[in-house]
């Protein structure tokens, strides 16, 4: 990991100087008087790096953890009484993409375009010509803009991770944070490179920064790639703010966005707080709201550790005086949140034995709250993010795919995440939901286990029952596996196979491969037949479909019967087969002697679980 300094002149020096003998009063006095000293001293922005060694110096000095401040909240003003950090203006301009209005290339753009959007997975021409400076709409609930926070919250370092990120999306997106964060507590904003090969990446952005108007962008460069998770790791090391805030490199964030994300922090300095996100379409780069005006929304998850939300539940709901106020959550998405920075190092950062991203929502959401703390979505808090709607060619995974021998990184991950922290009863339903997960080797875990332990966490099954009961409404209790693996026909030699197709495609039968993916079934004790978090249905007219699984059920019509190699389907009395011509799935009166209604279950050991069974 590299800081990239960038030169001022002389009299920033001798200014350096001062302030650090000034620095060392302020110690001095402080400690004879016994005083607290809740600020910092802040020595400009990016420098040489012997001024930047002689700054962190003085802010390592002066630097107290942030302190927690019971049951101090913001103060709800009434209704038309505007709080102490509203704008004066909430939207303006009549330039492209103004006020988060959707923008349109000329058709004499449409090459340029199409070839962009194959770099960068979103139209970063229409980016492109939008300002920097635009406007936004304020999403927010009317409520939201008669709070008064607390004058003395705790400063922000706002980390940001990049490869080859286009030039237009990051800059707008330190741009948004700069123009609406209060500079008393947006401490400074952290780009993390991680390892970019695009040209304007490099000498051109280190340029750009030294302009004045980035006094407070500080730049990290990994000397390798290294992957979501420990590039945020390397940007919050670097980082020299009281809170560390992260998001995504395509961001732009609204009014008043900063302070009420901080505030449940100042309160409770062991709080992990999350915005709301908004869209910005990919195409158009407008911007819109993603939840129902009114709504509450708070994340959750399924047993294979898919990320999903529900509605926030009556419980939650009540504890609140008002519809705006933050409310806890058991998980978040993982792409935007503050924490104590303190409290981060504390919990011993991201675990940095995950590999690239995946999972790392969930090992820090709990750890947050059973080692002691809590999570919090705040409504007033408001970010807007762009989701790539393109397949991208800046967005491979370069040096980092020879790394790992083609184990999947994220599943690994997620084993990681449940052996650290699930209890014994929970760990099977991750197991039972992912069986090839047993053939991972996860690696040592020694030191989180230690974690855990040191710190006193509370059991899984407290967190299921206490924060995050409203899972088991919607994915219950998985019962075991009966048959899993590849589902083969013994006339034709296919297997089964969703072809990684989503609801509500049909199903059909391929050659086997052995991988796993999308020809990786179960069939539960209780009928019920899936593929990854599908369900797979049949009706009367020979539709064998890829559904959603009825919500809060793991009951299901599918029997195997091992003695005659049958998939019966109890309700429609009929059996699975394939049509003898055109290999298409369909259903029919079962016949003992037709090798087109056999199958057969076979197990699945990849490639990755052959290489390491050699070893």
């Amino acid at each position: 990991m590299r800081v990239v300094q960038f030169r001022r002149s002389r009299v920033m020096k001798f200014s350096l100087l001062g302030l650090l003998c000034l620095a060392c009063l302020l110690v001095t006095v402080r400690q004879y008087k016994g005083d607290t000293w809740a600020g910092l001293v802040r020595l400009g922005s990016s420098t040489s790096r012997g001024e930047e060694s002689g700054q962190e110096q003085v802010q390592a000095a002066v630097r107290q953890a942030h302190v927690s401040h019971t049951g101090v909240k913001p103060d709800f003003l009434g209704q038309g009484v505007k709080g102490n950090y509203e704008p004066v203006a909430y939207s303006g301009g009549s330039g492209p993409g103004e006020n988060g209005q959707a923008y349109h290339l000329k058709e004499d753009q449409k090459r340029e375009e199409q070839k962009l959007k194959g770099v960068y997975g979103f139209n970063q021409l229409v980016s492109d010509e939008i300002s920097l400076n635009r406007t936004v709409p304020d999403t927010r609930e009317e409520e939201c803009r008669y709070w008064d926070y607390p004058a003395d919250l705790p400063t922000a370092s706002v980390i940001l991770v990049f490869h080859n990120e286009g030039w237009s999306t990051l800059l707008r997106t330190v741009h948004s944070i700069i123009n609406r964060s209060p500079p008393q507590f947006l401490h400074e904003v952290v780009l993390v490179d991680d390892k970019s090969e695009l040209e304007h990446l490099h000498e051109r952005l280190e340029q750009q920064l030294q302009k004045p108007y980035y006094a407070k962008v500080k730049l990290v460069r990994n000397q390798e790639r290294e992957g979501l998770i420990r590039a945020r790791n390397n940007g919050a090391v670097a980082a020299t703010g009281e809170v560390v805030v992260f998001l995504d490199a395509h961001c732009e964030v609204a009014y008043n966005w900063l302070p009420p994300l901080l505030a449940p922090i100042y309160e409770d300095r062991t709080t992990l707080s999350v915005p709301v996100i908004d869209g910005i379409n990919w195409d158009d780069f407008s911007i819109k709201p993603v939840y129902a005006k009114g709504s509450h929304s708070r994340g959750i998850f399924e047993w294979g550790m898919l990320y999903k939300e529900g509605t926030l539940p009556a419980k939650e709901a009540a504890k609140s005086s008002h519809h705006s106020e933050p409310y806890n959550a058991p998980t978040h998405a993982g792409g935007l949140f503050a924490i104590d920075r303190s409290w981060f190092e504390e919990l011993g950062w991201y675990d940095s034995g995950l590999w690239v991203w995946g999972a790392e929502n969930f090992e820090l959401s709990f750890k947050v709250w059973m080692c002691g703390g809590r999570s919090v979505w705040v409504p007033c808090s408001r970010v807007s993010h762009v989701y790539r709607g393109h397949s991208c060619s800046s967005c491979h995974s370069g040096s980092l795919a020879n790394k790992f021998a083609g184990v999947p990184t994220t599943l690994r991950n997620y084993k990681r995440v449940i052996e650290t922290w699930f209890d014994e009863e929970y760990k099977e339903y991750f197991y039972t939901r992912e069986p090839l997960a047993r053939l991972i080797d996860m690696g040592d875990i020694s030191e989180q286990l230690k974690l855990k332990e040191e710190k006193n966490c509370k059991s899984f099954d407290w967190f299921m029952k206490e924060v995050a009961y409203d899972v088991f409404d919607k994915y219950p209790r998985l019962p075991p596996n009966k048959h899993w693996g590849e589902l083969k026909n013994s006339a034709t030699g296919q297997c089964l196979d969703t072809f990684g197709r989503h609801p509500p495609e049909k199903a059909g039968a391929s050659g086997c491969h052995g991988h796993g993916g999308a020809q990786m079934f179960r069939l539960n004790t209780e009928g019920q037949l899936t593929s990854g978090e599908w369900c797979i249905k049949a009706d009367k007219n020979d539709v064998i479909s890829i559904s959603r699984c009825d919500m809060g059920r793991t009951d299901g019509p599918w029997v195997f019967k091992m003695d005659e190699q049958q998939m019966y389907h109890t309700s429609l009395k009929r059996c699975l087969a394939l049509h003898p011509e055109s290999s298409k799935l369909i259903m029919r009166e079962c016949d003992h002697s037709n090798s087109y209604h056999k199958w057969e279950w076979q197990p699945i050991t990849p490639h990755w679980a052959r290489n390491k069974q050699k070893q």
